[in-house]
Formats: C-alpha cells, sequence, structure tokens
C-alpha cells in the first residue's frame, strides 16, 4: 500500500526530474578543495551521478539501492569522497531517497534554490560543490532535519 507522502514524494520527483531535463544547472559557484574541469568530471562519474553531481539533476525515488543500506559504515560523496553521513543517522523518511538526520561536521554546505518557484535549502559537498540533494524540517529528533540525498550522490563505506 503506498501511503500519501510516498505517492507525494514520487510525484514532487517526476515534477523535479521535468524542471530539471529543461534546465542546464551546475554545481555551486565558488573555490572548492577539488576543482575539476567538467571533462575531468565526466570521465570521473557516472551519467547519473554526473547528472546530479554537476548539474543538480535528481535520481528518481526508490532507484537507490542506498535506501535499503542497513550496515554500519559513512557515507560519502560520490564525486571527492569526502565522508558525509554516518549511518547512524539514516533513517527511513519514505520518500525514496537516502535520508539522514545530520551530516558529519563541516561535511557540507547549503544554498538557497529558488528552481520550483520557492525556496528550499539545496546541500552540496563542502569539498567539490557536488549537488547532493536537500534539507528539510520535517525529520526525527535530535535535528528535526530531513537531509533527502540522491544516493547516486554518494558512495558508502562499511565500517571496517
Amino acid at each position: 500500500m503506498i501511503d500519501r507522502r510516498t505517492l507525494l514524494g514520487a510525484g514532487m520527483a517526476t515534477a523535479v526530474t521535468a524542471i530539471i531535463a529543461g534546465r542546464a544547472m551546475s554545481a555551486p559557484e565558488g573555490r572548492f578543495e577539488v576543482s575539476l574541469s567538467d571533462a575531468e568530471w565526466r570521465k570521473r562519474l557516472s551519467l547519473a551521478a554526473y547528472q546530479t553531481l554537476r548539474h543538480e539533476a535528481t535520481e528518481p525515488p526508490f532507484s537507490s539501492p542506498l535506501n535499503k543500506e542497513h550496515r554500519a559504515g559513512t557515507f560519502a560523496c560520490a564525486g571527492c569522497a569526502l565522508p558525509l553521513f554516518s549511518s547512524r543517522t539514516k533513517f527511513d523518511s519514505g520518500t525514496g531517497w537516502p535520508s539522514f538526520w545530520a551530516p558529519l561536521p563541516k561535511a557540507v554546505g547549503t544554498s538557497t534554490d529558488h528552481m520550483l518557484g520557492f525556496a528550499r535549502t539545496e546541500v552540496h559537498c563542502r569539498r567539490c560543490g557536488g549537488h547532493l540533494g536537500h534539507v528539510f524540517d520535517d525529520g526525527p529528533p535530535p535535528t528535526g532535519k530531513r537531509y533527502c540525498m540522491n544516493g547516486v550522490a554518494l558512495a558508502f563505506v562499511p565500517k571496517g
């Protein structure tokens, strides 16, 4: 049975994907520790990771294998390998994307995104500027935040 949150998330993802497909967005402006040319990013990343990290695409909901990743470990940036989220902060938001209630210290940056016609808080990798997803104020305690990330923008590193 599909609940209302899942249905709304899927509808929003479809709308976002349609809007993004018609726009040529890119990673946030600025200087980052890892800074490559567009051609270098294309070589380094899969097509889906490149479109997401460098051009703010959104993967379809429920498509990421990381939704079902429950082992102890760290979720890192797929672009530059910076550790971003601990598995201890991961939770099932029901939205179809890997979600966390807090990033690791000094791992992410944020900016305001008006792509859908209203303000949202975009989350990007602090080291390479890659687009990860968005953060919302409807998460669980202790932060009340939901860092809704694109799985294709992440790489899971199991605890050794």
